[in-house]
């Protein structure tokens, strides 16, 4: 049976109110590497004083793992040593691209076509061959679908059965695209292959009109979403789970009352199970 876990970002943002919750107020912490990786002094310290406590995963955002541009080596081999130094056990990434001579500060669409499997699974391959280890891969938000051949679902299936590698499966997402693109979520959740989810994210959106919502991890988590959460879990079974907020961060005390709601929904489903003689 898996154990419960609920996390949340470490940003530097709220760094100091982290520093007084209590022990077992959160189970890890994920930052992006690129924005620990290279820093020393109070930054640092900063880090060492989180990660001598919790579990750090890692959420990868300008790897560009579906960019023409060669991949990063330089970066890759920084990532492989955060990742033994501070013994973080899992990497993941967007199933997206980033950058187009120079980095666009954007996480854009790649497009869903079977050349895009093949170059983005290559791609993937060699990650993991420099990292010596499966990665997981983050179905992404997106607002347009540039020359699409295959739906969103079959080309995230491809992608990670052709790269062997993991789904991080990101709840908020599924619902954002559902409303944008006009899908049934649940559908589109049961065409995913599941079998590979190693990890889920939650979060909040903004809600620009009834027929529009925008990605923005700067809000609280709607109960449409948290239903799509109990959904993954009647699914998947427990797995580790982040709560994501990048701004806007309200009292620390309504930040653990999500990650503490995320527990919540892993108990209901671990319940019956424990229940069986």
């Amino acid at each position: 049976m898996a154990d419960v876990k609920a996390g949340l970002g470490l940003r530097r943002a709220i760094s100091g109110a982290l520093k007084a919750i209590a022990p077992g107020d959160v189970d890890f912490m994920e930052v992006a590497p690129e924005n620990w990786m290279h820093l020393g002094g109070r930054l640092r310290k900063d880090f060492d004083y989180f990660a001598d406590r919790y579990p750090i995963y890692l959420h990868g955002l300008s790897l560009n793992i579906g960019g023409v541009a060669p991949l990063d080596r330089e970066l890759l081999l920084s990532i492989r040593e955060f990742m033994r130094d501070y013994q973080c056990p899992l990497y993941t990434e967007h199933l997206t691209y980033c950058a187009d001579e120079g980095q666009l500060y954007d996480l854009m669409p790649i497009p869903f076509t079977e050349a895009a499997v093949r170059h983005v699974s290559d791609r993937v391959k060699e990650v993991q061959d420099v990292l010596g280890q499966q990665i997981a891969l983050e179905n992404a938000s997106y607002y347009a679908a540039p020359g699409q051949e295959m739906s969103e679902s079959d080309f995230i299936r491809a992608v990670l059965e052709s790269a062997d590698c993991k789904l991080l499966l990101d709840v908020n997402n599924i619902y954002v695209n559902s409303i944008n693109h006009r899908y049934d979520p649940l559908v589109f959740m049961d065409a995913l292959p599941l079998e590979r989810a190693c990890y889920l994210h939650i979060a909040g959106h903004y809600e620009e009109a009834e027929d529009l919502r925008v990605d923005t991890h700067g809000a609280d988590v709607i109960e449409p979403v948290w239903a799509l959460l109990d959904a993954a879990y009647d699914r998947l079974g427990v797995l580790p789970t982040l709560v994501e907020r990048d701004f806007n961060f309200p009292p620390m005390a309504e930040l653990l009352g999500e990650v503490a709601r995320v527990r919540a929904a892993q108990r209901r489903v671990q319940a019956p199970v424990e229940a069986t003689p």
